[in-house]
């Protein structure tokens, strides 16, 4: 019996790696942004809006910060509060997963399951804001300040909701960090 569950258990792990497309190359489900430049990419993020997700369930000033690892992939820390003031943080890793220049990362925070991590809207020039998707479930908006101009929030709205994203479920994430706090990033 015993035999039979571990088969059945490796089995199981198999079909997660067929199923999440850790065993190849694979097209992200959105286009990513091209000439993207992953060194100007890393540091502080500010999460400006997100869909809910569970893993990211009430928290506030929520907060991605991005740099190299000795391996030569990315490490990924996020973190922010609950609303009993408890801080949460998680430690990931990235790989760039597309062609030269394209925005396109896969990302893990459990183990070997990496899932897509699509740059769909970048500031090229200053890397100021950006609009992440990852399948048609998560997107983000980020800024490298805690808050973001109107217009250009509405433009990246404009930019989800052509691919398909119902923003009208975007959670605008609350930040208590004030712009001189950004600056020191």
């Amino acid at each position: 019996m015993r035999k039979w569950i571990a088969i059945t258990g490796l089995s199981a792990v198999a079909g997660l790696f067929f199923l999440s497309g850790c065993t190849g190359k694979k097209e992200p489900p959105y286009a990513p942004v091209s000439g993207f430049e992953l060194q100007q990419y890393l540091g502080k993020w500010y999460e400006i809006a997100r869909l809910p997700n569970r893993f990211e369930k009430d928290l506030v000033n929520v907060t991605a910060t991005y740099s190299l690892r000795d391996d030569g992939k990315v490490r990924v820390q996020n973190e922010g509060d609950k609303p009993d003031g408890k801080h949460k943080m998680a430690i990931g890793k990235a790989k760039l997963a597309g062609n030269p220049g394209e925005g396109y990362l896969r990302v893990s925070f459990f183990g070997p399951f990496y899932a897509d991590y699509v740059i769909v809207a970048l500031d090229k020039e200053h890397y100021q804001y950006a609009l992440v998707a990852s399948s048609d479930k998560y997107l983000w908006i980020l800024s490298r300040t805690p808050q973001l101009d109107k217009n250009l929030y509405d433009k990246l709205l404009q930019k989800a909701q052509q691919l398909g994203f119902d923003t009208s479920k975007l959670y605008v994430v609350p930040q208590k960090a004030t712009e001189q706090q950004a600056d020191k990033q």
